[in-house]
């Protein structure tokens, strides 16, 4: 079996990558990697901002695996990106264990606005 270290990149399909760094960097307000400019840090993960169709591949939104961008306030921080433009594509919802608020990137990517508020276990 191999031996996995980490999750080195996350990758964030788009058709303007521009417009994606755009979002991700001034919308979302993730920190720019100073040596890449379609790379952005949430921690220690990196979302790499890509375009598929520039090296010969399809262009296709990721659905239903959601980015879960941890926040202390999901309504708070739903209410500032809702200001920004920013439709969510579902009504907020408990689990029980965390809130959760889905939304899309301008390529179509689903993400969500996460906060646990029980402890694991």
């Amino acid at each position: 079996m191999i031996s996995v270290n980490r999750i080195d990149f996350v990758s964030v399909p788009s058709q303007d990558a521009d417009r994606a760094a755009r979002f991700y960097g001034e919308t979302l307000g993730l920190r720019r990697d100073p040596h890449a400019d379609y790379e952005f840090w949430v921690g220690d993960t990196c979302i790499a901002i890509w375009e598929p169709e520039k090296l010969g591949r399809p262009f296709a939104p990721q659905r239903n695996g959601h980015l879960a961008l941890q926040v202390d306030d999901v309504a708070a921080a739903q209410a500032e990106l809702e200001a920004a433009g920013v439709e969510f594509t579902a009504p907020t919802f408990d689990t029980g264990v965390c809130h959760m608020a889905l939304f899309r990137d301008p390529d179509g990517n689903d993400l969500m606005l996460h906060h646990r508020h029980a402890p694991v276990g």
